[in-house]
């Protein structure tokens, strides 16, 4: 019928039978509730389950599907880069801010990675990218190249030809690539390899990461190219979530902390010691939502996922209002930042001048710029004495990096508003509300005062 389907032998029968995708989906989340429940004490019924972005409708209704036919009802499906931010926004000590963050959710054949635009609690996809060259397995098939050559140098056999010779190596370059993960040594060591010839060999990490080099890049230019594709810079991104199993690879945390400003916070297990473990991070995010949705009605939670309540407008560009620096320069200063769903609301206070007095607010849009600062080639000073061999290592002589930087560029002014007879030392409150169909409105008043201005926009 052209069904793709498995041959599976159950137990030691004989006769092999034909089980579909569908039914080994079953089987699969059959088991899972089997040992949750066994792990809880009480049976397991209904479940939120976590899919990659690029699930189709027809997908999600086949998963729907054999969840019912293992007898879980699906309470919703949630996106994983969604569950893996609402698993550390959960946790006790997160504050709940604007920012951008990256999830990068490397498997063992597949990595997919997203931008996301967290928003008072909100959350806003903004771009996805998913990949099948640069996953663990290509992990596994750097170790399993080095240590093949590495047989057939001493043996003059190449593993790699013999079926059962390739699988001992497969599964004992996956179990190195753990133990590298944890610690800067690992013995590689299979019994009657090829031929009958034992094999047994110490690789270290700093081995590994030469030898993976190309596919810890791929890395590194996947997790770029969605930052690029959302139309951002690295700059612009305030925390890197990894999960999946490959992320507890140190190598690609690492390497990230290089490519990101020392500001973004890189959560993963070599980089920040309160990092959730990675292989669980989505399963606890989807175990978040249902504690939150688990006493609502499915009617109820149907209708909050519909695409009339997910799908709403965002604003553009950022909302604020011009303050004068310490320089004497004006200032933007961002009150709701871009990709803001609405309707949105964000209050801040502005100190008024210290004598006090009239205070204008002036409200406009703002975008970010990455300014690139070039050093100027420094002059080479002239000195006859000099050996010229010494100048070829003097440090003075070495070029500066460039230098990067975020800065916000003031865009099309919005209104103004003028808070008069403001005390000493005091301050201005503004609030600004960005209604559902992207309308504006603007409240300005003293803090502690009376009165105040309020506008639409």
């Amino acid at each position: 019928s052209g069904t793709v389907a498995f041959s599976v032998k159950d137990k030691n029968e004989e006769e092999t039978s034909t089980v579909s995708v569908s039914e080994a989906t079953t089987r699969y989340l059959r088991r899972l509730v089997g040992s949750a429940s066994d792990y809880l004490g009480k049976k397991v019924t209904s479940a939120v389950v976590t899919v990659p972005t690029n699930f189709t409708e027809k997908q999600r209704e086949a998963l729907i599907k054999a969840a019912n036919d293992a007898d879980i009802e699906i309470l919703q499906l949630i996106s994983d880069p969604v569950a893996a931010v609402l698993a550390y926004d959960a946790r006790p000590e997160a504050k709940i801010e604007d920012k951008i963050i990256v999830v990068a959710d490397l498997g063992g054949t597949r990595s997919d990675v997203a931008v996301i635009a967290s928003r008072g609690g909100l959350y806003t996809i903004l771009a996805t990218a998913h990949d099948y060259e640069f996953a663990g397995v290509h992990l596994d098939n750097a170790l399993m190249e080095h240590f093949a050559k590495e047989f057939q140098k001493k043996h003059n056999i190449d593993p790699r030809n013999n079926t059962r010779s390739l699988a001992k190596l497969r599964l004992e370059s996956e179990a190195t690539k753990r133990a590298l993960s944890l610690g800067s040594n690992a013995q590689f060591s299979v019994e009657s390899l090829a031929d009958g010839f034992d094999f047994s060999v110490t690789i270290n990490r700093i081995r590994y990461e030469m030898v993976a080099r190309k596919v810890f890049e791929g890395f590194n230019r996947l997790i770029e190219g969605v930052v690029k594709k959302a139309g951002l810079d690295v700059l612009d991104i305030d925390e890197v979530i990894l999960s999946g199993g490959t992320a507890h690879t140190p190598r690609i945390a690492n390497n990230l902390r290089g490519i990101f400003p020392e500001t973004t916070e890189i959560q993963a297990p070599a980089t920040s010691v309160s990092a959730i473990n990675p292989s669980e991070v989505l399963a606890r995010g989807a175990a978040l939502q249902a504690s939150l949705i688990q006493e609502y009605e499915a009617a109820d939670i149907e209708q909050s996922t519909h695409p009339a309540v997910t799908t709403v407008k965002h604003i553009s560009n950022a909302i604020g209002v011009i303050t004068v620096g310490a320089d004497g320069e004006d200032v933007f200063t961002p009150i709701i930042a871009p990709e803001t769903a609405a309707p949105a609301r964000r209050t801040i206070h502005i100190p008024a001048p210290k004598e006090g007095g009239d205070v204008l607010i002036k409200i406009v849009e703002g975008n970010t710029h990455i300014k690139v600062t070039t050093p100027e080639p420094k002059a080479k000073e002239g000195n006859g004495d000099k050996d010229e061999d010494d100048s070829d290592f003097d440090d003075s002589d070495e070029e500066e990096e460039e230098t990067r930087e975020k800065i916000w560029k003031v865009g099309n002014p919005l209104a103004e508003a003028a808070i008069k007879g403001v005390k000493a030392g005091g301050k201005v409150e503004v609030t600004i509300n960005v209604l559902a169909d992207l309308g504006v409105t603007v409240t300005a008043r003293e803090v502690g005062g009376k009165g105040g201005v309020r506008g639409n926009i």
